[in-house]
């Protein structure tokens, strides 16, 4: 039976044995070398069974995305003929729209770029807004999504029975929902209003919040700021605690410092991003969905 290879870098290695363990595909690490001027060579196993996974986070996305260009027109070469990129955090989403006359719209134009070199992509909650799927983003024969919310739920319920699970605004309302569900907690979300990357206004929900632990859930955190505000808000409203869970941990610069000035206890994140604050495995519920994708021999 062809099982098939996973392929993946030397800064990713880590995770991508998890992910191989986890499948029970052998993996093999794209051997880099970088010339003076930057640009790349790579070199693939001389010879690729028929299916391929191809394992690449598009955190701080632009080489990597030459990265897997390279990679994948060569796989097909050498012998693949399906392809999975497994990618546990999709860049480029959030630029959906143009908002001003001349705006590239990154996530449309990346989206195509990626389902014209795989044939499957598999992923963690993309950042999506006014898309409602993974394919309309990312055009591909396969595209699918797993979500980081149950193992966000499971993780919460261990170290904070009971506690309040909120959403930074609307667009979270049905994931975070979906997560207070799991083991029966409370939930709710903010009202956001953004007026830049670092402005935003943020309006909790008109409830009793004194003696509440709160957990503030989010798809993606990235300066931190936002969710400094909300957790001042709940503190000033007489929350007991409130703790931080999120699938994707981007907390560029000062983020973490941010987040703790302003009130956060524990901050958890699921392994999609390595961070310090990875807690939460994601390999075997991206394992199981390759292996979905596959048909049984």
């Amino acid at each position: 039976m062809n099982k098939g290879i996973l392929l993946a870098f030397d800064d990713e290695a880590d995770a991508a044995q998890r992910l191989a363990e986890a499948g029970g595909w052998p993996c093999q690490l794209v051997q880099r070398h970088r010339f003076p001027d930057g640009e790349f060579k790579l070199r693939l196993p001389a010879t690729l069974p028929e299916r391929v996974i191809v394992f690449r986070g598009l955190h701080q996305p632009n080489e990597k995305l030459v990265e897997l260009l390279l990679v994948a027109q060569t796989a097909r070469g050498l012998g693949a003929q399906h392809l999975t990129l497994v990618c546990p955090y999709l860049g480029y989403m959030r630029q959906d729209i143009a908002f001003h006359p001349g705006e590239v719209v990154s996530q449309r134009v990346v989206g195509r770029f990626l389902a014209s070199l795989f044939d499957a992509v598999v992923t963690v909650d993309p950042h999506l807004h006014r898309v409602a799927t993974l394919a309309e983003a990312v055009p591909v024969a396969s595209p699918v999504v797993i979500s980081g919310a149950p193992a966000l739920a499971d993780w919460v319920a261990r170290e904070r029975p009971g506690a309040l699970l909120l959403g930074p605004d609307e667009e979270a309302a049905q994931w975070v929902a979906q997560a207070a569900a799991r083991h029966g907690n409370d939930s709710a979300v903010c009202r956001k209003v953004r007026h830049g990357d670092r402005q935003v206004q943020i309006e909790l929900p008109a409830m009793d919040w004194h003696d509440r632990a709160v957990v503030i859930l989010d798809d993606v955190a990235s300066t931190g700021h936002t969710v400094a505000l909300t957790t001042r808000l709940l503190l000033q409203a007489g929350a007991a605690s409130v703790d931080v869970a999120v699938t994707h941990a981007l907390f560029a610069g000062d983020a973490l410092d941010v987040l703790r000035q302003a009130g956060v206890g524990q901050v958890w994140s699921t392994d999609c991003i390595p961070h310090p604050t990875s807690v939460i495995p994601m390999a075997p519920l991206l394992a199981q969905a390759v292996q979905g994708l596959w048909p049984r021999r």
